[in-house]
């Protein structure tokens, strides 16, 4: 719903500006309708990444495709910096070597009030949702929102935070060309809307590829994790303890564990397939694997 929502929201919005850039022969409302169809474009990407990612796991792909996410958002994030954020700056850097007037400010400013609302609505139902998930796991929103699995999300708060902020410089751009009545302005606002894209871009990039390579859990999430497996009637103890995000939300739990008594061994392998199963049926893990620890293996602790 959040992407959908903001990719509605970016398709208007661009469509206004490209109409006003055509109006005015402004710099920055030429790169703020660049950079709204290069949003509209990513969030095609990112409801492909919703998904593919949800796909169940096959023979093929045994702990499921949750890391298409990454990859469509990775590929969403380069559209942002080479459609959005290159072509910015070039135009930007073609008006200071020729400036020109703007015309008709009043429609810029007018389509940029209305794009303000539009993406504002798109970033409020994006930030509800983040600090919704955020009391759920007990963390701040800024920390989920560079930190989460969850890559789709993060690129539409990025995203619409950035398209805010641009928005904001293009008017500052357009009124600071009125008042100087120096051309020089509008073309500096191009240039500083598309190096805040490309910053942004650069940040979902390093995320989606943090989590390609195989992320591994926080450590609130681990000491969680560690706590459930000890409150199993049958483990007594934890010696080792791996979990890494296959996707978004979902880990791939591996734990050397001590079993409560000294069971044959055949009842002991049931005794772990029966744990494993158990923790399966919970929402964030995509496959759990359990083993038995040595006895001379010192136990970990996990902090309340």
């Amino acid at each position: 719903m959040t992407v959908l929502i903001a990719f509605c929201a970016n398709v208007l919005v661009a469509i206004a500006k490209s109409i006003a850039a055509a109006l005015t022969g402004s710099a920055s409302m030429l790169a703020e309708a660049a950079h709204s169809w290069s949003d509209a474009g990513n969030e095609i990407f990112l409801i492909i990444a919703d998904k593919r990612s949800v796909k169940p796991r096959d023979e093929r792909h045994p702990l499921g495709y949750g890391r298409e996410a990454y990859v469509w958002s990775l590929i969403a994030a380069f559209g942002i910096f080479t459609v959005g954020a290159v072509v910015s700056v070039m135009h930007g850097i073609q008006e200071l070597s020729n400036p020109g007037p703007v015309e008709s400010p009043g429609v810029a400013y007018a389509v940029l009030g209305i794009a303000f609302v539009l993406e504002g609505i798109s970033f409020t139902q994006a930030t509800i949702q983040v600090r919704r998930r955020a009391r759920q796991i007990a963390v701040s929103p800024l920390r989920l929102i560079f930190g989460s699995s969850d890559a789709t999300l993060r690129a539409v708060v990025f995203e619409d935070f950035a398209a805010l902020v641009g928005l904001v410089i293009a008017a500052g751009s357009i009124g600071l060309h009125q008042l100087t009545g120096n051309a020089v302005w509008d073309a500096v606002g191009s240039i500083t809307i598309g190096v805040l894209l490309g910053v942004v871009a650069l940040v979902l990039i390093e995320r989606s590829r943090h989590f390609l390579v195989g992320a591994a859990s926080s450590a609130a999430l681990r000491n969680q994790v560690g706590r459930r497996l000890l409150a199993q009637p049958e483990i007594e103890r934890v010696t080792y303890l791996h979990l890494e995000y296959v996707g978004p939300s979902r880990l791939f739990l591996v734990a050397e564990v001590d079993l409560v008594g000294d069971a044959s061994e055949d009842d002991v392998a049931t005794q772990l397939r029966r744990i494993e199963y158990a923790i399966e049926q919970h929402e964030q893990i995509a496959e759990a694997v359990l083993s038995l620890s040595v006895s001379d293996e010192e136990s970990l602790q996990f902090d309340t």
